[in-house]
């Protein structure tokens, strides 16, 4: 009989530390989750930080290529050409900064507690602005120029 409840006791105590452990274990999990949630939340803002630099980049350069195409294609083409051409690749660059912006400052899906810090609002429209302000100056300067 001693026996019998040295066992029951021993089984008991196994029971209690297995639950301890599973309770250990369920906390840890949820902690891994909620961590796995937030990097997923701060891949999502570095994600779209760098769709943001793919405009930018390319609106940088459709300008650049719109004021070479115009310099490079005068006395090869037609004057006309020269100046759509050039125009309309300034205007996709304008486009181009527009929309980088738009798409930043708009996302369609907000992530969860991300720890990464959104780039400020004001900061994208003042660059983005300015270089829609450039590519204004450089429309004029293509369509102008004689």
């Amino acid at each position: 009989m001693a026996d019998r409840q040295a066992q029951d006791r021993a089984t008991h105590e196994k029971l209690k530390q297995s639950a301890v452990a599973l309770k250990q274990s369920a906390v840890e999990q949820v902690d891994s989750a909620d961590r796995r949630t937030e990097l997923a939340a701060d891949r999502t803002i570095l994600a779209a930080e760098r769709t943001y630099a793919a405009w930018v980049r390319t609106g940088l350069t459709a300008l650049a290529s719109g004021i070479g195409a115009r310099a490079l294609l005068d006395k090869v083409v037609a004057d006309w050409l020269t100046k759509s051409t050039g125009a309309m690749l300034i205007l996709f660059a304008a486009f181009c900064f527009v929309a980088a912006v738009w798409r930043e400052t708009t996302p369609s899906v907000q992530p969860p507690k991300p720890r990464a810090r959104r780039l400020p609002a004001a900061l994208l429209i003042a660059i983005n602005g300015f270089l829609v302000l450039v590519s204004i100056a450089a429309f004029i300067g293509v369509i102008t120029t004689p």
